[in-house]
Order: structure tokens, then sequence, then C-alpha cells
């Protein structure tokens, strides 16, 4: 995955949420502890915490910081901050070295690191259109390259609903429950 994959990610998210800032975002997010505020400042969180780790070639672990987004601040400038932190990711792996390796758990390339972001952002928009009562589903040409990078044993099938059965966010026929789950998005280095 790239950062165009990125950008069509965020410009989705930002779509799909923009026309409802006004609606009551301290609600849950789906089936997440997290508000629906709570889980837009998350989503900047890890794109920058991406972006950070692509940038600054950090190959031991995350570097020691998080992205604090005001509690006061309106939905619709919390989408801003996802969008400029999402243009931080997708400037960062397109300016990296083809060989470039970041740690997330391992060393981890940038399509990689592309893929972590649209899964954040496709999943947790998700779950904010769910808590706010939008009926969204993720891109299936998207929600297929984070399975294709992420996930390599995921089994086949329509990709949106493999990649909300695998984060546990849905049922899929013929499979149990997949349990504890995470990105797999180290690679050789």
């Amino acid at each position: 995955m790239t950062g165009d994959d990125v950008d069509d990610a965020v410009t989705e998210m930002v779509r799909v949420l923009g026309p409802h800032v006004t609606a009551d975002w301290t609600v849950g997010a789906g089936t997440l502890d997290w508000s629906c505020w709570t889980t837009a400042a998350h989503v900047a969180d890890d794109l920058l915490a991406y972006a950070s780790q692509v940038a600054g070639g950090a190959t031991t672990a995350y570097l020691p910081f998080d992205l604090n987004v005001h509690a006061d601040t309106p939905p619709a400038d919390v989408l801003q901050v996802v969008a400029a932190c999402g243009s931080l990711l997708s400037g960062a792996i397109a300016v990296a070295a083809p060989d470039a390796r970041a740690w997330h758990f391992g060393p981890s390339d940038t399509g990689g690191f592309a893929a972590m972001g649209v899964g954040e952002t496709l999943l947790h928009t998700y779950d904010i259109a769910a808590g706010l009562g939008i009926p969204w589903r993720p891109s299936a040409r998207l929600s297929a390259g984070v399975l294709r990078r992420l996930v390599p044993d995921a089994p086949q099938g329509d990709p949106v609903d493999v990649l909300l059965w695998r984060t546990g966010r849905a049922d899929l026929d013929g499979h149990p429950p997949p349990g504890p789950w995470g990105w797999h998005a180290a690679v050789g280095s």
C-alpha cells in the first residue's frame, strides 16, 4: 500500500463523517469503549505516530510521544487534525527511501505503515459511523489491500467482511471469532 491509499482512506473518513459534526460525538463508537470523539482523536494519533516512525527511522521502539487533541476541540476540527496527520503519513511515505524500515513490533516497510494507517482509518470510521447511526462500509479495494499486507492468514471472502471479522467487529460465516489480533507489519530487514 502507498501514501495515496492513506489519502484515500482519510478523504473517505472526512467525507462520511464531516456532514455529522454537529451530532453528539460523546456517544460510544460502535462496540468500542471509546466515544466517537476519542476514536477520531485516536486515528489522528495513530497516523502521526506512523508518520513519525517512518520520518524518524525509529528502529527499536515507538518514539516516546503522543498527540494531545484538546478536550474542547469540536468534531469538525478533530477531523481536520486527522486529515493533517494523514497528510503527514502519506508525505513521510512518499519521501522515504524504497528500503526504509521503521519499528512496529519489528522492522516494517513503508507499505506496512501505509496499510496500518489505512486499516486504522477504515475501521475507526466504521466504529464512529456506527455510533452516530450512519450506514457505511469500508472500501473493498482498501480493505483488500490491508488484508494482503497485514493479515496474510486471512480467509477468502468479501474483503470488507473479512477485515471486520478479523478485527472483532463482525461475524464471518464458517469462522469462529478471531480472538486477540494485531497488525503483522514487520518484514525482513
